[in-house]
């Protein structure tokens, strides 16, 4: 009875048995062909449209600028804070707190909304996507400053209302989107 013996080196000196994962067959070298070759026909294949095309896809307004500017929704913005302050004094009992946290918590929407819109007017035509992430960057650290801000220094705040007033101000954008 003959018994291999799988525990001897080799004699060449080299393992025999490879690692399949390191050394690339050549079904492998012909499917990443393949592939490249469709991603380079697929990009061969992209057609721009035609101005008539965009229209009739689009409807005619299509290349009018938006009438909403960043300064519109803050004011948008406002105005539904004060109506959503208006509808908590009215309705929760003691009003005055109730409306004075639904006051702030629609400023903490339209504040930084404002430093954003007016970042950008300061820019007018120098806009990069940098100085976008970096209005971005100053909106959001400004709205988690105002947070944390009323959070130790307004100890009579009432949470409900002033993050439902915050919500209703977010939502701004959202109405100014489709009001285009």
């Amino acid at each position: 009875m003959a018994v291999k013996a799988s525990n001897q080196a080799p004699k060449n000196g080299r393992d025999e048995h490879r690692d399949e994962r390191t050394v690339p067959d050549a079904s492998t070298a012909q499917s990443a062909a393949r592939e490249e070759s469709w991603d380079a026909e697929q990009d061969n294949n992209i057609v721009p449209l035609t101005r008539a095309e965009v229209e009739k896809l689009f409807g005619p307004n299509v290349s009018r600028p938006s009438r909403v500017t960043p300064f519109k929704v803050v004011a948008a913005q406002m105005v539904l804070s004060l109506i959503t302050t208006l509808v908590w004094w009215l309705f929760y009992k003691p009003p005055g707190a109730a409306a004075l946290s639904a006051f702030l918590g629609g400023a903490i929407c339209w504040v930084p909304g404002a430093l954003f819109a007016a970042r950008l007017r300061t820019l007018s035509g120098a806009e990069t996507v940098m100085s976008w992430v970096l209005g971005e960057a100053l909106k959001m650290g400004a709205t988690i400053a105002m947070f944390v801000a009323i959070a130790f220094w307004y100890h009579d705040v009432r949470w409900v209302p002033l993050l439902v007033t915050y919500l209703v101000a977010l939502k701004t954008y959202w109405i100014a989107l489709a009001w285009r």
